[in-house]
């Protein structure tokens, strides 16, 4: 089996799901970071460490899916236009 093309737009859509998960995984661990970090400073860095904590989770997600859906809508193309110059990938199916 060879893979002559991509859906670009299958791919874009793929990929921002799957970079979004993974702003919400670094997300998450930006936003534990910043909890701690708040609670060893105590009450003189408490609301701005929890504000950042918050906004880690909510924008980093959207960031990550922005950036992933742009880079591989992109490559698919870029992969489509070499891919009928060279005659794209060889797949091994069982």
């Amino acid at each position: 089996m060879i893979v002559r093309r991509m859906g670009p737009m299958s791919l874009a859509k793929l990929s921002a799901t799957l970079y979004g998960l993974i702003g919400l995984l670094i997300g998450g661990v930006i936003s534990l970071v910043s909890m701690v970090g708040g609670a060893m400073a105590g009450n003189e860095a408490g609301p701005m460490g929890m504000l950042f904590g918050v906004a880690a989770v909510i924008l980093l997600p959207i960031f990550y899916g922005c950036i992933g859906f742009v880079t591989s809508l992109i490559g698919a193309g870029l992969y489509n236009l070499v891919a009928g110059w060279v005659g794209g990938i060889e797949l091994e199916v069982e």
